[in-house]
């Protein structure tokens, strides 16, 4: 189950991590790893399809130890997708959560069992 919804929310988190600063593929992975399991054989096929969703734009930077890097920066209609993401976002969580009678805190997770 936990990977149909990280499936569902993979694109809104992308674009959520590049709405604070442009990234490339590996620095993604590295920062969305922190909180959720994700790979770099995830990470490339996403990309593509936001670049061809034009959510997100390339550029290439020259790098020091190796060849230049692609970076991702998010485009006016991927801050707007973004933007339409967390409403229906929030809206599915109180959804779920006034079904299992929670507010949203973790409290409420022992109280509804």
């Amino acid at each position: 189950m936990k990977t149909q919804l990280k499936k569902g929310t993979l694109d809104m988190c992308v674009l959520a991590v590049l709405a604070r600063g442009d990234s490339y593929a590996y620095e993604l992975v590295s920062t969305l790893s922190k909180t959720m399991e994700i790979s770099e054989g995830t990470i490339y096929p996403l990309m593509r399809r936001l670049q061809a969703e034009a959510w997100v734009s390339t550029y290439l930077v020259e790098s020091t130890s190796g060849p230049p890097r692609k970076y991702y920066t998010l485009t006016d209609l991927g801050r707007r997708s973004l933007q339409e993401m967390r409403g229906e976002w929030r809206d599915f969580v109180d959804e779920v959560n006034s079904v299992l009678g929670w507010s949203g805190t973790r409290e409420d997770e022992g109280e509804a069992q």
